[in-house]
């Protein structure tokens, strides 16, 4: 045997010698006799339980069937809220280490935690993910459009504000404008008189002439 080369460097030994063995789905037969040697013998060593329970399998497949199917205390049924948030957080620190994950779920086997993660679990994740990334997303374009609005809002020149008038010369625009209209209403009103007066006085000239002309025909007819 060369330097380095020992029974790792061949790799895991078979559990078993796979020739004349059964593969393939369990008979309710085979069950049974797998339950009944446990449960009076114990599962201490896999590799010798076939040949002492008289089965034609391997000693993994018969662990698996144990493990997987056949155990008392397996949970069956959903997977609860709190168990699907502890599957998540130890395959955070744990990763695809199904059998030590199931070790901290009683009655669960490593195989249905995998298949819960990979079916369910790892796409509801994924969906959260996206969900608050697009989030993040249009939260900053909101900021950077309220940025963008308020940077571009336009700003008086100093030559726009020279144009506004002020309150100060608004008030006194007004002012001047109520003292036109004030003058202009008063200067009406004095011609208005004027021309009254214009007229009265021109009725009494003539009712003068008139008692002028009354006295003369008194005279005469007194005669």
């Amino acid at each position: 045997m060369k330097k380095g080369q020992g029974r790792m460097g061949r790799g895991r030994a078979p559990c078993c010698e796979k020739v004349g063995l059964n593969k393939g789905s369990w008979t309710p037969e085979e069950d049974l006799r797998l339950i009944a040697f446990i449960n009076k013998h114990g599962h201490g060593n896999w590799r010798a339980l076939p040949k002492l329970a008289g089965l034609l399998r391997c000693g993994k497949s018969c662990r698996l069937r144990w493990i997987n199917y056949l155990r008392p205390d397996i949970k069956r049924g959903n997977f609860s809220k709190e168990e699907e948030e502890t599957i998540i957080e130890l395959h955070k620190l744990l990763g695809n280490k199904w059998s030590r994950i199931a070790a901290c779920l009683p009655g669960r086997t490593d195989n249905e935690i995998k298949n819960v993660w990979n079916t369910h679990l790892k796409k509801r994740l994924r969906y959260h993910h996206h969900k608050e990334q697009e989030e993040e997303e249009e939260e900053l374009k909101v900021v950077e459009d309220s940025q963008s609005s308020t940077t571009n809002s336009p700003h008086l020149s100093s030559t726009d504000m020279m144009t506004i008038p002020s309150c100060s010369s608004s008030s006194g625009f007004l002012e001047a404008n109520q003292n036109a209209d004030a003058e202009f209403f008063l200067n009406m009103m004095i011609s208005d008189e004027l021309v009254m007066e214009d007229e009265i006085f021109d009725g009494d000239n003539r009712l003068l002439e008139w008692l002028e002309e009354l006295e003369k025909e008194l005279v005469v007819f007194s005669k």
